[in-house]
């Protein structure tokens, strides 16, 4: 399997180097040359397997020559191994219709975990071959920056180094990440929002004077491995409510677009999916790209649902560059203009091409509280605020009834307790797993929001190219 840039300028990778490089080196994204397709029968076939069987079967055409099918299977099944729930990915029916897949079972309770403990074992097996070292540098808007560290802390030649919005994600997300006092992790807290964490790294990325002197790697969902490992989901979910002979509808809360593409990439390998559902809070900007082909950044609102506070979504561009022809120059000069202006109309292809799987919908925070009330109150469960906002999309998405929709569940409630607290009068508690997270010490540096500072600050820890 063969990896290009959608910028079209960046050297063609295998799934090795594309697993380490994580950005492209023309600023692009990583994405397979072509979809590999399963056909009715080989779907099929994939049904009742276990979780980690299922993971390595459905990686397996991605992963290509860079690892035998049975290492590939050792390497799930390790990463699947430290979930609490048998099934990895547990499937909960809320009414007729409505379906909820809950990714929270992993060490960090949010649905990084099922690729990140992936990655993190991918990371190893690949430097174990090399001399190199690799330093991930990272941006979160919550649940990636606490999945990424758990995922590689401790291990040999890493060092990672996680920026978060100062204050503005929740505390149980923010311990999860600064109470893990590895010597090879690292967290940064800086003024500005999650735009401006994700924007320096990216920078980084495109910094010669940096990536001369360091092998800079990334574990966010520009990782094209971090995002093949969350399609496997998808086909577990619509495997258990009858694929390959029904279809099955998606509800997504969505931020950075990651999650939701895995739901498009399965769909290209024959899956049976009717309608991915992006769902999003007031910042909207995937909801106005979709509906109206308006793709502009505004100010970033705070709100109850942080993971989602996010105005520039990085893996929108995969699905720009694959429902619009595949033409990385055309695209490169489409996202220099938005890069330059933070705006850009999307091409007649591009909308076009989205609408034939995509619909959005937008929540506000008394849709949102709704919608927590509604899981307590009619299914008796406890939904986080992100969860909540994929469930108010999937009620009001029109779907067919005889269409199953299942919306991602993609952290755990306690991860948001005073949100869903105000909305239900339950406080959910932390299982056991982590009850002791307010207890622990905390370790991380505080930066301001500039460039200069958070890439000094890495210059001066990181391990050197050998």
């Amino acid at each position: 399997m063969e990896y290009i840039s959608t910028r079209g300028n960046a050297p063609v990778l295998d799934f090795e180097g594309a697993t380490l490089a994580g950005l492209a080196s023309d600023g692009g994204l990583y994405v397979p040359r072509e979809w590999p397709r399963f056909s009715k029968d080989e779907i099929a076939a994939l049904a009742g397997l276990p979780y980690a069987e299922l993971a390595a079967k459905v990686m397996a055409p991605f992963v290509g020559e860079s690892l035998s099918y049975e290492r590939l299977l050792e390497l799930t099944t390790a990463a699947y191994g430290r979930f609490s729930h048998a099934a990895v990915t547990p499937l909960k029916q809320l009414d007729e219709q409505q379906w909820l897949l809950e990714l929270f079972h992993g060490p960090t309770l949010a649905f990084k975990d099922v690729a990140l403990q992936l990655l993190g074992l991918l990371f190893e097996e690949f430097l174990g071959r090399s001399p190199q070292n690799l330093t991930i540098v990272g941006a979160t808007s919550g649940d990636t920056g606490s999945a990424a560290i758990d995922a590689v802390a401790g291990r040999a030649k890493v060092d990672i180094f996680m920026l978060h919005p100062k204050g503005r994600v929740s505390d149980v997300q923010r311990r999860q990440m600064t109470t893990v006092l590895a010597p090879n992790v690292y967290n940064i807290a800086i003024e500005g929002s999650f735009d401006d964490a994700q924007a320096m790294v990216k920078r980084i990325f495109n910094d010669k004077a940096v990536t001369d002197r360091f092998n800079i790697g990334a574990v966010n969902s520009i990782n094209w491995a971090r995002l093949m490992a969350q399609v496997v989901y998808y086909f577990a979910a619509a495997l258990q409510l009858g694929a390959p002979e029904r279809e099955v509808a998606f509800s997504v809360p969505t931020g950075n677009f990651g999650d939701v593409f895995a739901g498009y990439v399965a769909a290209q390998m024959g899956l049976p999916i009717a309608k991915l559902i992006v769902a999003t809070n007031v910042n909207d900007i995937l909801h106005r790209a979709l509906s109206t082909g308006d793709y502009s950044a505004g100010t970033v609102t705070p709100t109850a649902a942080p993971s989602m506070d996010i105005q520039v979504s990085s893996n929108f561009e995969r699905l720009l560059f694959d429902v619009g022809g595949r033409n990385g120059a055309a695209l490169a000069e489409q996202m220099a203009g938005f890069e330059a202006n933070k705006a850009m109309t999307l091409t007649n292809a591009q909308r076009e091409g989205a609408a034939a799987l995509f619909v959005s919908a937008r929540a506000d925070a008394d849709e949102m509280a709704q919608a927590i009330r509604w899981g307590w109150e009619a299914a008796g469960e406890l939904l986080d605020p992100h969860t909540a906002i994929g469930i108010h999309a999937a009620r009001n998405a029109g779907i067919a009834k005889g269409t199953p929709v299942v919306t991602l569940a993609t952290a755990h409630p306690a991860k948001f307790p005073d949100a869903v607290e105000r909305s239900t009068g339950h406080r959910p508690g932390l299982p056991e797993r982590v009850g002791d997270l307010f207890e622990r010490e905390e370790r991380y540096a505080e930066l301001p929001g500039d460039y200069d500072a958070v890439c000094a600050y890495v210059a001066e820890r990181a391990t050197a190219k050998a």
